[in-house]
C-alpha cells in the first residue's frame, strides 16, 4: 500500500487603510450575493487585530545587504467577486442531483454557520486573502480540498518573486561573481528566515533539499546505525519515514514500530514504554551506548492525529536522537524548536505556502549534523578531492556537506517571502479550520441515502476533541477527514468511482493510502491482513485478496479554505446519496472504463 492518484492577472496595489475600508465582514466569500442587513458591518467598526502588525510588515520593502534591487513583500489582499457554482454534470443530471441546491441555499446555510460559529468572523483576514490571492478557484469553479497533498500558491507571492527575478541577475552559488554573491546572500537570507520562523535557538542550521522526503533520506543514509542500534517509529507514518528502516536493517540495527490505534495515531503511554524498553543497556558501563534514532511524525497525513510532541522530549531524555517529520504539521500549526529542540526536522515549503515546489529543508542541530556520515560526496560538498586517490576533505560549512550539487538558488528568495507571508496568517488558520472541520464532519454524518435513509459517509479518521474559540489557539488534531462513501446497501463505493464523480463536479480531493500504509491499514481494519503479506506482492494482488480497492477518500483543508468549499463537499455527498444522480454518474463512469454499468 503506497501512493495513489490523486490566470494570472495584474496585481492591484492598495494601502492598508483603503483595503480595510472595503472589506465586509459578513460577506466572506459571498460578497456579491449577500444582502443580509446584519452582515453589513465593515472592518472600520472592528478593533484592529494583531494581524495588522504582521501585514504591515508584509507591505514594507524587504532589503538585502549589498543589493541594488529591493523586493517588496506581498501587500494586503484586495477583494474580488467570486463566480457562481457552475454545473459540472450535464444539465439534466445536475438539476436532478442538485434540485434543491442554489447560491441562495448556500448563503442561507452560511448564515446558519455564522450563527453556530461566531468565532469564524475573527478570521476575516483569510477571506480577504481568498479574494485577492486565490480568486482563480472561484473563477474556475474549482473546489480544492487537497491541501495535505500540496498547498495552493498565493498570487501575490508569485508576482513578487517573478518581479524580483525580472530585475535581478543571479548565478551559481559556487562562483565568485556578483550574480553568484547575490544568490549566496539570498540563500543565507532564506536559511535565517527558516530558523526565525521556527524559533530555532543557537546551534541550528538549515540544509536545503528537494523536499521533505529528501531531507529524511539525508538522515537515514548518513545516520551511524550499528548492531545494537534501534530505529523506533510509529506505524502511522509516511513512507519516507518508513523507508529509513532500510538503512537501519542494512547496518544491523533493529526496527521497532509503535502500534497504531484503530483510528490511527498512537497511545502516548505505549509509545513511551516502547522507547524505555528499547534503550540500549550495555553490560560494560564504560562502553558508549549504540546510537538510537526516533523517527517521529508530527501529524499524520491520513488519520489526522497530532502526535504529542512531549514524546520527542521524553525520547531525548533517554538518549535518543530525534528526527521529526513536520511536513504535515507546520502548514497550519505553530512549532517552536526552542520548546521542542529536536535533533533534525524535515519540511517541504510547497506544503506550507504552495510555491516553490522542489525545495524542502532539513532544519538540524549542527552537533547532530557533525555525527552524520554521508555515503558519498559530490560537487558542492567538498573542499579537496584527490584524483586519482582516495583522500577527500569535506566543505568547512556543515550544511554544504549535505547539499549535493547546486541548490535551487533561483527559488530560495521565494522561500523567504513565503515564510513572511505565512507568518501574517498562521495565527488565524487553526481557528478557521476548527470551525470548518466541525461543520464539515457533522454535516457529512447527517447525509443519508434517499432510498433507505442509511448513511452515505463513514468517517474513519480522528476528529478534534475540542473546538477552538480564539485566534492563536492550537488544535489537538489536523484539518483532514479520511472517509469512505457507502452504497445504499452499505458496501464501500469504489475509490475510482468517487474520483470520477468528484472530478465531474470540479472537486479536487484525493483517494488511496496516502503513502501511509500503516495508518491506512489501521483505519480500514486490515492491519492483520497486511501482516500476512508475502515478498513481491503488488497492490492489485492485495486488493484482489481483500475483494475491493484499498484506501480512503481524503478531504484536507488549508490556508485558502472557506465555507463555500466545505459546503460544496457536503452537497457532493448529498448528490451521491441520490439514487438518480448516482446511477447516471455510475453509468458514465463504467462506460468510460468500457465495462458494464450494473450497480
Amino acid at each position: 500500500m503506497g501512493n495513489s492518484h490523486s490566470h494570472k492577472r495584474n496585481p492591484q496595489t492598495h494601502t492598508q487603510a483603503n483595503l480595510i475600508s472595503r472589506i465586509n465582514l459578513g460577506c466572506h466569500s459571498f460578497d456579491s450575493l449577500t444582502t443580509i442587513d446584519h452582515e453589513k458591518a465593515t472592518l472600520d467598526d472592528r478593533p484592529v487585530s494583531s494581524a495588522d502588525d504582521h501585514c504591515h510588515c508584509l507591505s514594507k520593502k524587504r532589503s538585502q545587504v549589498g543589493l541594488s534591487h529591493k523586493r517588496s513583500a506581498p501587500l494586503l489582499p484586495v477583494l474580488r467577486t467570486p463566480a457562481s457554482l457552475p454545473p459540472s454534470l450535464p444539465p439534466a443530471i445536475y438539476h436532478s442531483a442538485l434540485q434543491n441546491i442554489s447560491i441562495q441555499g448556500c448563503v442561507k446555510d452560511y448564515q446558519t454557520f455564522l450563527a453556530d460559529f461566531p468565532e469564524y468572523r475573527l478570521t476575516w483576514i483569510l477571506d480577504a486573502l481568498r479574494r485577492s490571492d486565490f480568486q482563480r478557484l472561484d473563477n474556475a469553479g474549482e473546489t480544492y480540498v487537497d491541501y495535505m497533498g500540496g498547498a495552493l500558491y498565493p498570487e501575490s507571492l508569485l508576482h513578487l518573486h517573478t518581479d524580483f527575478l525580472s530585475h535581478a541577475i543571479m548565478g551559481n552559488t559556487h562562483s565568485a561573481s556578483n550574480p553568484s554573491r547575490l544568490s549566496l546572500r539570498c540563500a543565507t537570507e532564506a536559511r535565517q528566515a527558516v530558523l526565525s520562523f521556527f524559533k530555532a535557538p543557537p546551534g541550528y542550521t538549515v540544509v536545503f533539499t528537494a523536499n521533505a522526503s529528501a531531507a529524511l533520506k539525508l538522515v537515514g543514509e548518513s545516520y551511524p546505525f550499528t548492531e545494537g542500534s534501534h530505529y523506533v517509529l510509529a506505524a502511522d507514518s509516511h513512507n519516507s519515514v518508513n523507508g529509513i528502516r532500510e538503512y537501519a536493517t542494512r547496518c544491523g540495527a533493529k526496527v521497532v514500530y509503535i502500534p497504531s490505534t484503530p483510528r490511527g495515531g498512537l497511545i502516548d503511554a505505549e509509545a513511551k514504554s516502547i522507547l524505555l524498553q528499547t534503550v540500549p543497556r550495555p553490560h560494560d558501563r564504560k562502553q558508549p551506548h549504540p546510537p538510537h534514532l526516533l523517527g517521529f511524525t508530527g501529524q499524520s497525513n491520513i488519520s489526522n492525529y497530532k502526535h504529542s510532541l512531549s514524546i520527542l522530549n521524553y525520547a531525548a531524555s533517554l538518549g535518543y536522537h530525534t528526527l521529526l517529520d513536520a511536513a504535515a504539521l507546520v502548514p497550519s500549526s505553530s512549532f517552536s524548536l526552542a520548546e521542542h529542540p529536536v535533533d533534525a526536522m524535515a519540511i517541504s515549503f510547497y506544503k506550507m505556502f504552495g510555491f516553490p515546489t522542489g525545495v524542502g529543508a532539513l532544519v538540524v542541530k549542527t552537533s547532530f549534523l557533525a555525527q552524520l556520515r554521508r555515503p558519498w560526496f559530490s560537487g558542492g560538498t567538498v573542499s579537496v578531492v584527490q584524483v586519482p586517490g582516495s583522500q577527500v576533505t569535506m566543505s568547512k560549512d556543515l550544511h554544504e556537506r549535505f547539499e549535493d550539487g547546486t541548490i535551487n538558488y533561483l527559488s530560495l528568495p521565494a522561500v523567504t517571502d513565503g515564510l513572511r507571508f505565512l507568518s501574517a496568517y498562521l495565527p488565524f488558520i487553526p481557528l478557521r479550520l476548527s470551525c470548518l472541520m466541525c461543520y464539515l464532519s457533522a454535516a457529512l454524518l447527517k447525509v443519508r441515502h434517499d432510498v433507505n435513509g442509511l448513511p452515505v459517509v463513514r468517517i474513519l479518521s480522528k476528529t478534534s476533541a475540542r473546538r477552538l474559540r480564539s485566534v492563536g489557539d492550537q488544535s489537538d488534531a489536523g484539518s483532514t477527514i479520511s472517509l469512505v462513501f457507502l452504497m445504499p446497501a452499505g458496501e464501500i463505493m469504489p475509490l475510482s468511482f468517487v474520483d470520477y464523480a468528484a472530478s465531474r463536479n470540479s472537486i479536487s480531493l484525493r483517494t488511496g493510502c496516502m503513502c501511509n500504509p500503516g495508518g491506512a491499514a489501521a483505519l480500514l481494519g486490515i492491519t492483520e491482513a497486511m501482516g500476512r503479506l508475502q515478498a513481491g506482492v503488488m497492490l492489485k494482488d492485495f486488493e484482489k485478496t481483500m475483494g475491493r480497492e484499498l484506501g480512503v477518500v481524503r478531504i484536507s483543508l488549508g490556508l485558502a479554505s472557506n465555507f463555500q468549499d466545505v459546503w460544496r463537499v457536503v452537497q457532493f455527498a448529498c448528490m451521491l446519496g441520490r439514487e438518480q444522480a448516482r446511477t447516471a454518474l455510475w453509468k458514465q463512469w463504467t462506460e468510460s472504463l468500457g465495462v458494464g454499468c450494473a450497480l
